[in-house]
């Protein structure tokens, strides 16, 4: 591995989505910021949508470590659901789960949701609020999504009982579109749109997670270089990690302390995704750049 190389502790860009290496971009902090006021202001769903590698799922830690973190005035009790690619009895199962609410005596989904309902009450009466985050929501059969509904009709005179947070790609819009799902859709009050990085922010990203990992020298990544991984990636912060990672591990190869422009093609048309990107970027960069004159 490049980390001694480099003078890292640890790898820079990682695709486990490590909080500890968490970049506030703009719509990071603002996608944040959403679900921060619309949980705090107690509406029943709030929904983020952004397509494969922007960060949903660091977005969504990040939201958890808020909610561990509050006040005990603003107590939380979290379910994370990972994967709800579920029946609608194996969603109400987890979240119970998840919440730590014992279920004995069951015999029908109603019978769930009665105990639930029960608990959720006395939590209520303590001020504990209800926070459901699920993750992969496209991802969820139309009817899983109902009973979603169902039981967010759990309530009190004042407020709903529990608050609910969808995570998902794009197509989770187009699933929402549907007739059926219609009430569902219509209780969606907060919806944010996660965008990819712009190419100031990837310079400052990169540079970001260089330093979390230990770096302590000049910039890795020249701005031109920078500039490169940002329009092959798209700015989409998963393929940028991906195209730094192996662009690194080419500069630890060649013996080379900076990365160079080569060295990120080679690295792009080694990454499906961006192999796009690639023949865009070869187009928009600079003629003596195209050319090679400094890699």
């Amino acid at each position: 591995m490049y980390l001694t190389h480099f003078g890292l502790r640890a790898a820079p860009f990682a695709l486990t989505p490590d909080t500890a290496f968490a970049f506030s971009s703009r719509a990071q902090r603002e996608a944040l910021d959403t679900l921060v006021l619309a949980v705090d202001g107690g509406e029943g769903f709030i929904k983020i949508t952004g397509e494969v590698g922007t960060g949903k799922t660091l977005l969504c830690r990040r939201f958890l470590g808020h909610a561990a973190g509050s006040t005990p005035s603003a107590g939380y009790r979290t379910a994370y659901v990972p994967n709800p690619c579920l029946s609608p009895r194996s969603l109400l199962l987890a979240i119970a789960r998840e919440l730590k609410i014992r279920l004995v005596n069951i015999n029908s989904d109603s019978d769930i949701l009665e105990t639930m309902n029960r608990a959720l009450l006395r939590l209520a009466a303590r001020g504990v609020r209800i926070v459901i985050c699920l993750d992969e929501a496209q991802a969820m059969p139309a009817e899983t999504l109902e009973a979603l509904r169902l039981l967010s009709n759990l309530e009190t005179e004042t407020r709903k009982l529990i608050q609910v947070v969808l995570f998902g790609q794009p197509e989770l819009d187009a699933k929402l579109s549907r007739n059926e799902l219609r009430q569902l859709r219509t209780r969606i009050a907060f919806h944010y749109e996660l965008s990819a990085l712009s190419g100031a922010e990837t310079e400052v990203y990169l540079a970001h997670r260089l330093r979390v990992a230990g770096h302590r020298g000049g910039a890795l990544f020249p701005r031109e270089v920078a500039r490169a991984i940002h329009i092959h990636a798209r700015g989409v912060p998963r393929l940028i990690n991906i195209i730094a990672h192996k662009s690194l591990l080419l500069a630890y190869g060649q013996g080379t302390a900076l990365v160079t422009p080569r060295q990120v093609r080679a690295a792009a048309k080694d990454t499906p995704q961006a192999h796009t990107a690639g023949l865009l970027a070869r187009l928009m960069w600079p003629r003596w750049l195209r050319l090679g004159a400094t890699g």
